[in-house]
């Protein structure tokens, strides 16, 4: 209600602000078909919900509230969860002994048992009771707890509560399905949803349950034996993931560092002259203005170098002797560079060609400066794509332009982006390709 009222704000849709909201969910978590009892996945789904029901007291936007299983171990399912959920000791969480404390208020506790209430016209209760709990060091009626409650729905495929009431507490509702096409519809009825969790150490059936409710979620953990050891579990996403869900969940992402800044800032598209482009955008591109300098560029330190600078090479020919050599000191026999009817034979190759190694190294060694100076490094190649065959006999050359630069994390160096390109006899392009270095800087008292 909330969110929907300030999404509705005449400020907001008047100025078209842009708005995020993250609501509640009706979060699936599903057991496959493989992981039946005595399966390390089994015991690791039994213990993610009974965690997730608990931790918080269920006050969690992520919990899990619905949990499917396949119907032939249901009845296993619902003994294990309830097994696990015995174990749980309600109370003053400030005690070792407590495991678990109470809702924000009695009101909210109010609110959770009316939504189970609600639930109980398609559900019933397999463990627990809506007003059982003894807590430890604290009194019933004066403090908002409420002891753990699962739900079992006979007939999910004709229920609709059990997917549009959430009970915001230690609640979940056990779903039982006859096959992975049911789970994935049952699931799609919460009707979007901010993380699911996929328990299974079947390849087969990971893959069709994933890409079958992806749409519907934010977020999908694929739990097995092999990653539990190192999984933040269900509730608990990377910071480097995508915290928000679609529908239901809000429609919006958790807006953390870059994220944040980029999605409330406008987007502009720039239209001009390369020259004009580069030199708004302060990066090279295509067609903009390559100045070849009297000093080469690896001679000159960071702050000296201009956007554009260029090295415009000579020109050297690859032949067969090249490429023989090459081969063998690599050991890099590959048939297209040593066997002329092979070769000939492939679609792409006109006959024996050079390697592809070859060529970038061919490419450094006419255009580096190779005496001591400024430039400190090369530290990597990125977007490389070879474009054009280069057959023995036939002559390359290469166009080495300043792309960006960016400060380094240290003041006495700076990273300098170069855009490479090579080219043969006839001015095609064989390659082309991004090299990063890193050039000293002047002392800050030079500049």
């Amino acid at each position: 209600e909330t969110s929907e009222k300030l999404r509705n704000h005449p400020a907001i849709s008047r100025n078209a602000v842009r708005f995020i909201a993250e609501r509640d969910s009706l979060n699936a978590a599903v057991l496959g078909p493989d992981a039946t009892p005595g399966t390390p996945e089994f015991d690791l789904f039994v213990k993610e919900v009974v965690r997730e029901m608990t931790v918080k007291a269920g006050q969690k936007c992520t919990a899990i509230r619905r949990v499917l299983v396949p119907k032939a171990v249901e009845a296993e399912a619902i003994a294990a969860i309830s097994a696990g959920l015995s174990k749980i000791t309600l109370g003053d969480p400030r005690r070792d002994d407590v495991r678990m404390g109470a809702l924000a208020s009695r009101s909210q506790r109010e609110a959770v048992r009316e939504a189970v209430r609600t639930l109980l016209a398609e559900t019933e209760i397999v463990f627990g009771s809506i007003d059982g709990g003894a807590p430890l060091g604290a009194e019933m009626a004066t403090g908002a707890f409420m002891a753990p409650v699962l739900l079992r729905c006979p007939e999910p495929l004709s229920a609709t509560r059990v997917h549009a009431v959430e009970p915001f507490g230690p609640v979940a509702t056990v779903l039982a399905y006859d096959d992975l096409d049911q789970a994935i519809d049952l699931v799609g009825r919460g009707e979007g949803s901010l993380v699911a969790s996929v328990v299974t150490r079947d390849a087969e059936v990971a893959e069709r349950l994933v890409w079958g409710i992806t749409a519907h979620h934010g977020r999908l953990l694929i739990l097995d034996r092999d990653c539990a050891g190192e999984s933040t579990g269900h509730g608990s996403p990377l910071p480097g993931l995508v915290h928000g869900g679609p529908g239901r969940a809000g429609g919006g992402e958790e807006m953390g560092g870059l994220r944040g800044v980029f999605h409330y800032m406008q987007r502009t598209a720039l239209q001009g002259s390369p020259t004009r482009i580069a030199a708004l955008t302060k990066r090279w591109t295509k067609g903009a203005p390559t100045p070849v300098a009297e000093t080469h560029p690896f001679r000159r330190d960071f702050d000296a170098l201009s956007i554009g600078d260029t090295v415009l090479t000579s020109a050297r020919t690859v032949t067969l002797d090249d490429i023989e050599h090459f081969a063998h000191f690599t050991g890099d026999l590959f048939y297209a560079h040593m066997d002329e009817e092979a070769a000939k034979a492939n679609p792409f190759f006109p006959g024996r060609v050079a390697h592809g190694y070859l060529l970038l190294s061919f490419a450094a060694g006419l255009f580096v400066d190779p005496a001591p100076g400024p430039l400190l490094a090369n530290y990597g190649l990125e977007h490389l794509r070879f474009l054009k065959p280069v057959s023995p006999g036939d002559a390359i050359r290469v166009r080495l332009t300043v792309l960006d630069k960016q400060a380094a994390r240290k003041p006495e160096y700076g990273e300098v982006r170069w855009d490479v390109e090579i080219f043969n006899q006839t001015d095609e392009t064989v390659a082309r390709y991004e090299l990063l270095t890193m050039s000293a800087r002047r002392p800050a008292s030079s500049k």
